[in-house]
């Protein structure tokens, strides 16, 4: 290793140590002289020493650097049970993070750096989030923590262990794929459920909505019908909140569709782009009306086990299907299954298609495909809402959908007729 490597990898050691010890010695400045075990100086001594332990370790071998490690450990062990013992306020954090600091030093000098820098800033940034996270701890019910608990074994636990081909003789299920999409959604509905358990519909129903958007809009929908036959003179609120959610509901299927396939974004553009404007337009002129619901938008957890698996089940069923219908009938029969599909479920469907965009399905078949089913999940949201909703919350939902399906519309044939 050159001498001027060498001086940057120590310091780079060091700007660890200065980080972390910027932060600790900040949850300390309180206290007098004397009583801090470890703040600014002792972190970036640390860092520096972890640096130093490392590039004697490329010269004399790994004893050094395990001795070193263990001296301070046994220094920290000490000095803090010492100034933790008169007020009983015993914790490992400062020991473990002045380990971890020193092994990002030693990182640092015989690693790659850009570890090292990534690995200081997500222990400053867990050190700093101390009264966040336990704040976060004592608010989280146990539906919430099975709720995550579940998604990490879907992630980390199930997902590796599917065979990520086709194991059927048509090709058209795939278990690997057709979990990690399940995986996706359910951790995009479990963001939306997060942020609106952390803000609360306290914020109005328009953030209600927006959040519960995130979620599934046709939920919010029927939730804000309810809503009204309880709350008559909120229906304009209502239609524009629910408004908002149909809004994200667009946001989420071109996410999907444009994740998936990057090839049906340019076409998917031109007809949601539009429909989210106008329901972006429609949410503020209808929320504009005065009052505050006396009922709450109640969003059922999103990561229920049972719903998760239905929804794979779905997805694998409908995208087997729509590969068997395209292999037998044509592409143009996707179309079909989309307006089908799409009732129930948008999601489902927009996955399906966009694995076949650009393959088995042309281009445009597969963007017309979840349009089609986009359309079709905005008409069956009108009418649930008609049959749980007042008439004022129906009729006002209705013309917003109209004119959104009406300039989403002419944003596809101009991208079809003018663009092509």
């Amino acid at each position: 290793m050159e001498m001027l490597e060498a001086f940057q990898r120590i310091g780079l050691a060091l700007a660890i140590g200065l980080l972390a010890g910027i932060e600790r010695g900040w949850q300390e400045r309180d206290m007098a002289d004397g009583q801090r075990v470890a703040g600014i100086r002792t972190f970036a001594l640390v860092g520096l020493l972890g640096g130093l332990a490392g590039y004697l370790g490329l010269i004399v071998g790994a004893a050094v650097p395990a001795t070193l490690a263990a001296g301070l450990v046994a220094a920290f062990i000490v000095f803090d049970y010492k100034a933790a013992a008169p007020h009983n306020d015993f914790s490992v954090t400062s020991v473990i993070a002045a380990l971890v600091i020193f092994a990002l030093g030693i990182v640092s000098v015989t690693g790659d750096m850009r570890l090292a820098a990534a690995g200081g800033v997500v222990t400053t940034v867990l050190l700093a989030a101390r009264h966040s996270l336990h704040g976060f701890l004592k608010t989280m019910t146990w539906v919430e923590l099975r709720s995550a608990l579940v998604l990490l074994t879907m992630s980390f636990v199930a997902l590796p262990l599917l065979p990520d081909r086709a194991i059927d003789p048509w090709g058209g299920f795939n278990p690997f794929a057709v979990w990690l999409m399940t995986v996706m959604i359910a951790a995009l509905s479990y963001a939306g459920y997060a942020a609106m358990r952390i803000a609360g519909p306290d914020r109005g129903i328009l953030f209600a909505g927006a959040t519960g958007g995130v979620v599934s809009s046709t939920a919010t929908t029927l939730s804000f019908a309810r809503i009204s036959v309880s709350e008559p003179a909120l229906a304009r609120k209502l239609a524009g909140a629910a408004s908002i959610a149909g809004g994200l509901s667009l946001v989420r299927c071109f996410v999907i569709a444009s994740a998936v396939a990057p090839v049906l974004a340019k076409p998917l553009a031109f007809a949601l782009a539009p429909g989210l404007f106008a329901f972006v337009v429609a949410s503020l002129l209808l929320s504009g009306s005065r009052g505050h619901p006396k009922a709450d938008l109640h969003l059922s957890n999103p990561f229920e086990l049972w719903s998760v698996l239905r929804f794979g089940a779905l997805l694998g069923v409908i995208g087997f299907v729509a590969r068997i219908l395209v292999n037998v009938l044509g592409p143009s029969s996707i179309v079909f299954i989309a307006l089908v599909s799409g009732i129930p479920d948008l999601d489902a469907i927009t996955l399906s298609t966009a694995h076949l965009a650009g393959n088995a399905v042309p281009v445009d078949t597969a963007a017309i495909a979840v349009l089609t089913a986009t359309v079709s999940n905005l008409v069956t949201k009108v009418a649930l809402a008609y049959g749980s909703g007042t008439r004022d919350y129906s009729r006002l939902l209705a013309l917003v959908t109209l004119g959104v399906v009406l300039v989403g519309g002419a944003g596809f044939w101009a991208f079809l007729v003018l663009l092509r």
